[in-house]
């Protein structure tokens, strides 16, 4: 059984939501990896372009985009998403999953990349009829 829990951040409104999915409808992250735009409508946003941009598995194990494959692996790491280094130079062995969505994930980080014209222009009238 395929669960993911879904949040989209938009980042010119500074908002996010939370979209869960499940069986079929969550069948075609499978196999994607970090960095890849697909249609909005997978996630309730018909003619938005969304980018997947990291998630974390159930046991809250980050993915990295530098890390291939789907599995969890100890990398050594010196910042970046799963390890904030406390001392300059200060490097770590720490878990991570790599830039691949398998089933094993549970949450998948996304953000609004792309969004229809015809809301941008139909905000910037009523902006400007104020």
């Amino acid at each position: 059984m395929v669960k993911f829990k879904i949040i989209v951040s938009d980042p010119e409104a500074g908002t996010s939501k939370v979209v869960e999915l499940e069986e079929a409808r969550a069948v075609p992250f499978i196999g994607r990896r970090i960095g890849e735009t697909i249609d909005g409508a997978v996630v309730d946003l018909p003619a938005h372009k969304v980018q997947i941009r990291g998630g974390s598995d159930k046991d809250g194990v980050p993915m990295r985009g530098n890390v291939h494959g789907g599995v969890r692996r100890n990398v050594v790491l010196s910042g970046g998403a799963g390890f904030s280094p406390k001392k300059k130079g200060e490097r770590k062995r720490k878990a991570v999953r790599g830039s691949t969505i398998t089933d094993e994930i549970v949450q998948i980080n996304m953000k609004i990349v792309e969004k229809p014209a015809a809301k941008v222009t139909e905000a910037k009238a009523q902006q400007a009829a104020k």
